[in-house]
């Protein structure tokens, strides 16, 4: 029975309801700004009604199976790792579109919310908002500017401190540490030529 409760939540994770949107404007999100099939280049493709419609479905998507999850004895064990994750996975690599999904961002808020009761999520998103006003100011002062795909990267993991000065259980935390990992898969590019950039700066200037 776990298996068909992880295999549906990450089918349903897997629904790249901004890609099919993007479809339906005659807009393929694949060659849209960094050819991330989410919410974000759907906003940039067909405005903002669009993208707050693909970010509100994808959060549900993550949200809605996990909360009806939560009701079960499965939430009272390790097994809620794997049904956690599920979703965010299916996101990340899915099969509709040949293992290469979003980045992940709203189903993973979705999926927090469900997990701590919009605890967590809401704790990260004041840290990414921290880190955006951070970011601006960073900015503007350097010539190797903070990207987004950092800033989402540095948050997750500044959201284990919170947890953990929370005393959230074991499980959460095994969660937190497989959403986190799959975030820096899907942020890869972004933070290794940050990284890379930084890198070469630092190298020039000394």
């Amino acid at each position: 029975m776990i298996i068909l409760w992880i295999a549906g939540l990450f089918l349903s994770g897997s629904l790249m309801f901004s890609y099919w949107l993007g479809l339906a404007r005659k807009k393929n999100l694949k060659f849209i700004g960094d050819g991330n099939p989410g919410a974000l280049n759907l906003w940039k493709s067909s405005g903002y009604k669009f993208g707050i419609l693909g970010i509100i479905l994808d959060f549900l998507k993550g949200y809605l199976p996990l909360l009806w999850v939560m009701e079960s004895h499965y939430s009272e064990s390790y097994l809620i790792v794997s049904l956690a994750l599920a979703p965010i996975a299916g996101h990340a690599f899915s099969p509709f579109l040949k293992g290469k999904g979003g980045k992940a961002i709203a189903v993973t808020f979705g999926v927090w919310s469900a997990l701590t009761g919009f605890k967590a999520s809401l704790a990260l998103a004041v840290i990414l908002a921290v880190l955006k006003v951070i970011g601006s100011w960073y900015n503007r002062r350097v010539k190797t500017p903070v990207t987004d795909g950092l800033q989402v990267v540095s948050g997750m993991l500044l959201l284990s401190v919170y947890l953990y000065i929370s005393k959230w259980p074991a499980p959460i935390l095994w969660v937190w540490l497989g959403s986190f990992l799959i975030l820096v898969y899907t942020h890869r590019f972004e933070w290794s030529t940050w990284i890379r950039k930084y890198s070469t700066r630092e190298r020039k200037r000394t």
